[in-house]
């Protein structure tokens, strides 16, 4: 194997974790925040409909 290819391979191996905890913490972040605007949503939508907490 020639020394690009496993540079390449050693770089790849190095980060790929770092990218896929980025990767993680990105889709968690979305996911969240459709969470609490749907919460949200829906919260106004009762209390717009009498009900109240």
């Amino acid at each position: 194997m020639n020394d690009f290819a496993h540079d390449t391979r050693s770089t790849l191996e190095k980060y790929m974790p770092l990218l896929l905890g980025l990767l993680t913490a990105w889709l968690a972040g979305r996911a969240l925040k459709k969470i609490f605007w749907t919460g949200f949503g829906m919260y106004w939508a009762l209390r717009a409909s009498g009900i109240h907490f």
